[in-house]
């Protein structure tokens, strides 16, 4: 799979990139991805990507000309290798991402995020030149690259060869609504003292019962919708 990153800030993809899970399944082919500074697909000296909202208002909205001659040119490279791209904009406005979001963009072969910045982006964008219009949450960020990397992390564990203990990803189901269920896990030591109190481990994870296992965890999952 390949990831294509519209940005005014690629230097915040820089770290995070090269780190754990991702780096590796860069290292391995299974993805490949690419920060595209915005900046450069504009056509005057200052590099403008914003102006003034029509109607007045305050902030400064992010300019629809740029980002579409960096589609227009991400799509030509995809057309050359037969491939249809998914463009996605990360917006507060958008449709809430969830794990069967996730699911259905990891069996896409290339796909574009465009991040917005400052006030907002201009609405040509989401409605003319975007596939998806989507959110993280019921909140506001600055910015639409942190809602890139939740997606990119999202994504990424779901495609083969990622993650190298593919039964890590076993016992996670999703809801109808897109929502994921996942039981409490525990680990050493089987007792601890937190605020004065023993907590302690389950006796059914300590049993070695199998079936009893798996019915307490069937019991216990958790519905995050």
């Amino acid at each position: 799979m390949k990831i294509d990153i519209i940005t005014i800030f690629p230097e915040i993809f820089d770290f995070y990139l090269g780190q754990s899970l991702i780096s590796k399944a860069q290292q391995k082919g299974v993805l490949k991805i690419k920060t595209h500074q915005l900046r450069d697909f504009t056509n005057d000296k200052h590099n403008t990507v914003d102006d003034k909202p029509f109607g007045g208002g305050r902030g400064m909205i992010l300019k629809v000309e740029p980002i579409a001659v960096a589609l227009s040119k991400l799509k030509v490279q995809s057309a050359k290798l037969k491939v249809k791209p998914r463009v996605v904009l990360f917006s507060p406005r958008g449709k809430k991402f969830n794990q069967k979001m996730a699911t259905n963009w990891a069996k896409q072969n290339q796909l574009i995020f465009i991040c917005g910045r400052y006030e907002a982006i201009d609405e040509r964008v989401a409605k003319n030149l975007a596939t998806d219009v989507v959110s993280i949450g019921d909140y506001v960020l600055m910015g639409g690259e942190l809602p890139a990397l939740v997606a990119i992390e999202a994504v990424a564990r779901l495609l083969p060869g990622a993650v190298g203990n593919s039964e890590s990803l076993i016992g996670e189901r999703i809801t109808k609504t897109g929502g994921f269920i996942e039981y409490p896990q525990y680990t050493r030591p089987e007792v601890v003292e937190i605020k004065g109190e023993k907590a302690r481990v389950p006796k059914v994870l300590l049993s070695g019962n199998h079936k009893e296992i798996d019915e307490w965890r069937a019991k216990h999952s958790k519905v995050i919708e």
